[in-house]
């Protein structure tokens, strides 16, 4: 994980693909991927690259066979 949390850091996919993670996340407790790529409408290799920068910052964790949010500092209206 990288230091400090700079949402700013973060591109418009990748702020779509977390609005994705944490509506599913809230719903069922877990995203899964083929669920990401139905919610986004971004392609699976969109979707996974972009899940790579998250987990990077920290803001998407694995969780089980999907994805969890991290600690975050900031809301997201969904």
């Amino acid at each position: 994980m990288t230091e400090g949390h700079d949402v700013q850091a973060l591109s418009d996919v990748d702020i779509h693909v977390y609005e994705a993670v944490a509506a599913q996340t809230v719903e069922s407790g877990s995203a899964l991927i083929e669920g990401l790529v139905r919610a986004s409408g971004l392609t699976e290799e969109e979707v996974r690259e972009s899940l790579t920068t998250l987990i990077e910052y920290g803001y998407v964790v694995p969780h089980g066979e999907g994805y969890g949010l991290g600690p975050h500092t900031f809301e997201v209206e969904y």
